[in-house]
């Protein structure tokens, strides 16, 4: 510890001076005047500041320097000692911010008390800041969070004939109290008509957490949203020229980030579905007269992520929707939700949890089909939330 002290007993300070040094690390350093005290806290870090309560002739003169003192010092933790017939003054040192002191008894049994309150003061100073600290991170993750929050629609309008529904959840994560903890991270969905007849849907996935997954996403969404009025039709082309894009984006690049995205278009006369993936699970598709669940393509029909390499090429798949199904695109935290005490690669929810889920939901409406996917996966974790972000569009083709 570097402690400053101030002191008006000779002896008790050389006392002080021996305690509070003990330890080769301990600087403790004394200042032999109000002036002395407030140069030397301002030419340099303590870690604690210690003065007698009527330094250095009177208790109008200890406030006086105690008052200059808190002008200086700023965070740094003051203790007072305080001698029996000095606590009647105390409390106005209290109202002007004083958290730490110490009852300076005739015998001088304190001293051996001194280290100890420095101790904890410093600790429970430190304390008090991480707790600001991360009161100020989590206000800024919830900035972050509303960033992002900002660009995924909500109240989605299908074209006559469909219907469509989706959500964003962020991480959780449940701490040892049981509180939850909402993580911001870097999944998008979006879905758009580009004329009469043609419907554009979509699903992200920025890797990791916080500002640079949601400004990653923004970047995408920004480019998806510029091109897609002219360029929507050739999907692989269009994943192509948005790669190349972000390969060259300063704010994906960084760390070595990268985003996985499906772009699929809806010919909605036709019901021809074009779709391109970059490194993102393919669709799932569920067909409601039979109750059967297929995955559409496989995850080697897609390219690598976006942002990794110029210049890849991407293909485009074509299936046809049939009526009264429903196409479902989603990221992978719904797929990753792992079971209570697994780790990664152990036993996730999976294309069989989504599979099941779909079938149970068979005659239910497409909100509730949706509610009850996350309500299952989450249920599947027992209750300690997803680990990663999740996003999940849902798309029905009516009868």
């Amino acid at each position: 510890m570097r402690i400053l002290f101030c002191w008006d007993n000779v002896a008790e300070a050389e006392l002080l001076q021996l305690y509070l040094g003990s330890g080769d690390e301990n600087g403790v350093v004394q200042a032999h005047s109000a002036e002395d005290m407030l140069k030397k806290a301002r030419t340099q870090t303590w870690d604690a500041i210690l003065f007698s309560l009527a330094y250095p002739e009177n208790v109008e003169q200890g406030f006086e320097l105690y008052s200059q003192l808190l002008t200086v010092v700023g965070h740094t933790p003051i203790v007072a000692a305080c001698r029996p017939q000095e606590m009647i003054n105390l409390p106005r040192f209290l109202i002007r911010g004083l958290r730490f002191y110490i009852y300076r008894d005739p015998q001088g049994d304190f001293m051996f008390l001194v280290n100890a309150t420095l101790e904890s003061a410093i600790a429970a100073t430190r304390a008090e800041e991480e707790r600001k600290l991360a009161e100020q991170l989590r206000e800024e993750i919830n900035g972050v969070r509303l960033l992002q929050e900002a660009i995924i629609p909500s109240g989605l309008r299908a074209p006559k004939g469909y219907q469509a529904v989706a959500r964003y959840e962020p991480a959780q994560l449940t701490t040892l109290s049981g509180q939850p903890v909402v993580m911001a991270g870097g999944d998008y969905y979006d879905l758009f008509t580009v004329d009469d007849h043609t419907l554009v849907a979509l699903v992200g996935d920025a890797s990791g957490h916080g500002l640079k997954a949601c400004m990653s996403i923004m970047t995408m969404h920004t480019l998806v949203r510029m091109l897609g009025a002219t360029r929507f039709n050739d999907t692989a082309n269009f994943v192509s020229d948005i790669n190349s894009k972000l390969c060259s984006n300063s704010i994906v690049q960084s760390g070595g980030g990268f985003i996985t995205l499906l772009y699929a278009v809806v010919d909605t006369r036709t019901h021809r579905v074009v779709w391109t993936s970059a490194g993102h699970p393919p669709p799932l598709l569920h067909r409601l007269d039979t109750d059967e669940v297929e995955q559409i393509g496989s995850k080697d029909d897609g390219g690598m992520p976006l942002g990794i390499v110029d210049g890849m090429e991407y293909s485009a798949l074509v299936f046809q929707m049939p009526p009264n199904s429903r196409l479902l695109l989603y990221s992978d935290g719904l797929t990753d939700a792992l079971a209570p005490g697994e780790t990664e690669g152990g036993k996730a929810y999976g294309v069989a949890g989504i599979c099941a889920a779909l079938q149970a939901c068979r005659h239910r409406s497409l909100q509730e089909t949706l509610d009850h996917l996350f309500a299952d996966s989450h249920q599947f974790t027992g209750g300690m939330g997803r680990h990663d972000d999740t996003s999940v569009l849902l798309l029905q083709r009516d009868a």
